[in-house]
């Protein structure tokens, strides 16, 4: 599997939904790198007692479902599946299939759909879906939650097999 360059946004460079959209790319290329080298059994693991189906595998096929849901789906307006069909999200669940590559090469996937999906618009257009939110709060909400979702996989792969760091 490809490194993935991550890049620092430049505090000077870019409008609003550049910077936003750079430091996704930041925070996306973080979580691939905290999966990369896990074995499937490692990744795959679910070692915190208060949140049994949290895997690193699982955050990253939550977080696809959350690029999907609310840059693809909400503010592009396609109509692309959700993966978020059922309760409780099943976004989290692994199947016997799921191992680092397809997961990862699915996350990346959904990146070139999001790109698609946001060309055209602006912070603070209307989400073409239900236009109840503005880009700008769409794009905010999903980078915190990346965000969040990368610590989880610090965490995770500590567990695993005790790296730390970036």
């Amino acid at each position: 599997m490809a490194e993935v360059e991550r890049v620092w946004p430049d505090p000077l460079d870019g409008d609003e939904l550049t910077v936003q959209t750079r430091f996704l790319d930041f925070l996306r290329a973080t979580a691939v790198r905290k999966v990369t080298g896990l074995t499937r059994e490692q990744a795959a693991a679910t070692p915190l007692p208060s949140s049994p189906r949290t895997s690193a595998l699982g955050v990253l096929k939550h977080l696809t479902a959350v690029e999907r849901w609310w840059l693809v789906i909400e503010a592009g307006g396609s109509d692309e599946p959700s993966l978020w069909q059922g309760s409780p999200d099943p976004s989290w669940d692994l199947t016997a299939e799921d191992d680092v590559a397809g997961v990862v090469a699915a996350y990346r996937a959904e990146r070139e759909r999001v790109a698609a999906a946001l060309a055209g618009l602006t912070p603070e257009d209307r989400t073409r879906r239900s236009g109840d939110y503005t880009v700008r709060w769409v794009l905010a909400h999903v980078v915190q939650e990346t965000a969040r979702h990368v610590g989880h996989l610090d965490a995770l792969r500590e567990l695993a097999d005790g790296s730390v760091g970036e």
